[in-house]
């Protein structure tokens, strides 16, 4: 998967990984925006025991009051979790190419939502909770460092492989992205699959606004080989959609099937084992970019758009 670290001195030059010249608006560039970014795990890493009540204070958020102090300092001295802070350290002895793009990522949201504020960024270690590796509120953005140690690393070894494979740094803004997307684009109108496809098409475009270095594959959080078999296969996953009147059920498993994260889709024919997990929201987003292509909106005018309406304004036809 290709990393995009670009220092910023670069980013409004052609970038990416085979996908067409992307680049800055100096509109956006010009937005003041500077992040604090605020290493609590290796501050709790350098921490002296008798230093846990100003740790305390400092960071309330961070330590539920039901938890004895005790519960902090077998943590703070167990050789598993410090071990567990060193991968860290060696991983992410310096943060500033992550400020980087997470800066250029906050002025693109700024620049479409003029409201949103760069939030304080805490980093920590969670015990490699990865369902919830990135948490964002109005004014904190948590990163779950050790859920980014690369997919191949031996903390990950008892996981899944497609879980594995998203515990790549290279997806660390990324995956903010998709924190963002959850709080500006509304829930789905309705049931049914065509609306549901469409709810994460939005997210994955909303990437395309506030993401434009990064590559498909790392939007979608795909190989490059996933990415290429769902392009080759656009049109045969569509005609299977309609085929089987797929598109205005709202029967739940669809969800397992085709948009919830698993190691393929589930077609129930020959192909599976070849597809990427999630194929239903790589789709989604063909429909929302051929909305965008064909229709003259905005981008909260797209976000507001129903499903079905941007379905069928969307001309949407797979290639052949």
């Amino acid at each position: 998967m290709c990393r995009i670290l670009v220092p910023l001195a670069f980013i409004s030059l052609v970038t990416g990984c085979g996908d067409p010249q992307p680049r800055i608006s100096g509109e956006v560039l010009e937005i003041p925006l500077t992040l604090e970014i605020d290493r609590f795990d290796l501050a709790f890493d350098r921490m002296l025991p008798s230093g846990l009540p100003a740790m305390k204070k400092q960071y309330p958020y961070l330590f539920p009051e039901q938890t004895a102090d005790s519960v902090w300092l077998v943590k703070h001295t167990d050789t598993l979790q410090q071990r567990l802070r060193r991968e860290v350290r060696r991983s992410f002895p310096d943060f500033e190419p992550y400020q980087t793009e997470l800066e250029l990522f906050f002025k693109h949201a700024k620049y479409y939502f003029p409201d949103t504020r760069a939030p304080r960024v805490l980093t920590l270690t969670t015990d490699v909770d990865y369902e919830n590796r990135v948490i964002l509120a109005d004014t904190l953005l948590l990163i779950g460092l050790d859920s980014y140690l690369g997919p191949d690393h031996e903390f990950y070894q008892n996981l899944p492989r497609y879980v594995a494979r998203g515990l790549d740094p290279a997806l660390l803004v990324s995956d903010v992205g998709s924190a963002f997307a959850r709080r500006v684009v509304p829930p789905p109108g309705d049931r049914s699959f065509i609306a549901q496809l469409i709810y994460y098409g939005k997210g994955l475009y909303l990437k395309d606004r506030l993401m434009p270095l990064a590559p498909d594959s790392v939007k979608i959080g795909f190989t490059d080989t996933q990415l290429a078999w769902a392009r080759e296969n656009e049109s045969q996953i569509w005609r299977y959609f309609v085929e089987r009147e797929l598109l205005y059920s709202t029967d739940k498993g669809l969800e397992a099937r085709f948009l919830d994260p698993a190691p393929f889709s589930k077609f129930r024919l020959m192909l599976d084992n070849e597809s990427p997990g999630r194929i239903g929201r790589y789709m989604g987003w063909q429909i929302v970019r051929s909305f965008m292509e064909n229709n003259e909106v905005s981008l909260q005018d797209l976000l507001q758009t129903p499903g079905e309406e941007l379905f069928k304004r969307s001309k949407y036809k797979p290639p052949k």
